[in-house]
């Protein structure tokens, strides 16, 4: 059954609750939603944690507003943790949602730990090539909505082909995915205006596991290690020969990357 919490700016975050053990909150990537990232991986979890998984502004169960702000979204994070009641919460992230789960832990003390799968850039703007969200601009424009999207992986992200057609052949998801392309431009703006910088988390206390996909292009690995160093208590895990989804590709090597660090965390007694 799909909940609501209501977001610092009154915007209605949905999310929706199953399973059982510590509560670890799931924050989806650009153009997906509360199911479509984390389906392959979603009974697994459900056998160890709580699971809140939330459809982040702008798709799914949830509103929006007619100005997008990273600071929102970090917001709407917040809203959810606190919606889940108790103690503290595991927060995972993957992509756009590693980066506002990020953001999010500055703002509360009920995110004990934090799992964020790729998408926290040191410098944005330098992930991507000039012009770049403008093509997107102009093929959104054009009513190219597949086009959009393909872009985002192929020409951004660098999704190989055969990782971009395992999403493609999700028919369902795919068309989730296809329905949020508008959200895609404001998110990579977002991210292209952001940079890390350490001086923000001096006072870090949150175990923070930054995932890479050992196939992920450089940048990549370089943007986590840069981050851990940042961070007082950062970790860099590679997958061996995963990319950008290895929830769907390594299901059993992610899951369990997952279970170990939040193991390690000791998540979910009372905050103090």
């Amino acid at each position: 059954m799909m909940r609501v919490a209501i977001s610092r700016d009154g915007t209605r975050i949905a999310f929706w609750r199953s399973g059982s053990g510590p509560p670890l909150l799931l924050v989806h990537a650009t153009m997906a939603d509360h199911a479509t990232t984390w389906r392959s991986v979603l009974p697994a979890l459900e056998r160890r944690f709580t699971v809140y998984a939330m459809d982040r502004r702008g798709r799914g169960g949830s509103s929006d507003a007619a100005e997008y702000e990273l600071q929102r979204e970090a917001e709407d994070v917040v809203a959810v943790v606190e919606a889940a009641g108790g103690g503290a919460v595991h927060v995972l992230g993957h992509s756009h949602g590693a980066l506002c789960a990020l953001e999010a832990a500055r703002l509360t003390s009920r995110i004990g730990s934090l799992m964020l799968y790729e998408g926290v850039p040191l410098r944005g703007a330098s992930d991507f090539e000039p012009g770049a969200i403008a093509a997107l601009d102009a093929k959104l424009a054009a009513g190219d909505v597949e086009g959009v999207v393909i872009g985002l992986l192929r020409d951004i992200v660098h999704m190989p082909p055969p990782e971009i057609e395992l999403l493609r052949a999700q028919q369902a998801a795919w068309k989730v995915r296809l329905s949020n392309a508008r959200t895609i431009p404001r998110e990579l703006r977002a991210y292209e205006r952001y940079a890390f910088v350490p001086e923000r988390f001096g006072s870090w206390s949150v175990p923070t596991l930054l995932l890479v996909g050992g196939d992920s292009p450089p940048r990549e690995l370089d943007n986590a290690q840069g981050v851990a160093r940042g961070l007082a208590h950062g970790r860099v895990v590679v997958l061996p020969g995963q990319g950008h989804l290895a929830m769907h590709t390594a299901p059993e090597a992610f899951v369990r990357a997952i279970v170990e660090f939040s193991s390690d965390a000791r998540v979910g007694a009372p905050a103090q």
